[in-house]
């Protein structure tokens, strides 16, 4: 008798979750859902106490971005990627994604998302040649410098000359170890997947850093980090407790 399939659905909105359960019903009955998560703390957590074939993965969450889930949970489960933005295709490309559908999701599309998954007989580890390609073309599309203009004077800053990005009211801001800010036109989450994760680590929701910005890292309560930079952030920078060990590992040369 063949296995039952486990799946596990990552969505912090009701409603979308209510219809991805309802489509999965109708496509494939078969299939038993086994958990909802609405926050990468919950989804750490149900990821860690069971075993599920596929996930259904929604990109924004109510504590954060399910990259964060990515990040500490090492998991090898196939993720069907459900989110209302595109700007994460590139950084959905390096976990284990068997298809990206865009908001409002269509059920032709999740049942092609679906056949995908069963495809695969099994998670094939990424070949050399494979990983290597990845590997290039991820490189490739890393962003080595920024067009920045002051009134009608344009220049560009090197990467490597970035103290740390934010975001303020709607707007993202370059700072440059010069203590000179410009406006960009990207979203941190592009920018995270655009820059040298050597170099850069998103420490919080509204601020990517540069190592060399760093200055003081201080124990905070209840298992966060607290960041000084030099020059100093015009905002206070909290490493919340689900970034603080791929932060320190980072620090140490880790990776993420």
């Amino acid at each position: 008798m063949e296995k039952k399939r486990k799946y596990l659905i990552i969505e912090d909105e009701r409603f979308a979750y209510e219809e991805l359960k309802r489509m999965m019903k109708s496509l494939r009955p078969g299939y038993e859902l086994c958990g909802w998560a609405t926050s990468v703390e919950q989804a750490i957590q149900l990821v860690t106490n069971m075993e599920v074939d596929l996930m259904l993965v929604d990109i924004r969450l109510s504590d954060g971005n399910s990259f964060e889930f990515f990040d500490q949970v090492k998991s090898q489960v196939p993720v069907i990627f459900t989110t209302a933005y595109d700007e994460y295709a590139l950084r959905a490309f390096k976990v284990n994604s068997i298809d990206y559908l865009l908001k409002p999701i269509e059920e032709k599309d999740l049942e092609q998302a679906i056949i995908k998954y069963e495809n695969l007989q099994y998670v094939i580890p990424l070949s050399m040649e494979y990983q290597k390609l990845r590997n290039d073309y991820i490189t490739t599309n890393r962003k080595n410098r920024f067009l920045v203009h002051a009134g009608d004077v344009y220049g560009y800053v090197e990467a490597q000359h970035v103290a740390f990005f934010y975001s303020e009211d709607k707007y993202t801001f370059l700072h440059t170890f010069e203590d000179k800010r410009y406006i960009v036109p990207y979203t941190l989450d592009q920018l995270d997947s655009m820059l040298d994760p050597v170099i850069f680590f998103r420490v919080s929701r509204n601020c990517i850093t540069n190592i060399k910005s760093l200055s003081k890292i201080i124990k905070y309560f209840a298992g966060r980090l607290k960041i000084s930079f030099s020059p100093p952030c015009p905002h206070e920078i909290i490493v919340s407790r689900n970034r603080a060990e791929n932060f320190l590992n980072w620090m140490n040369g880790n990776g993420q």
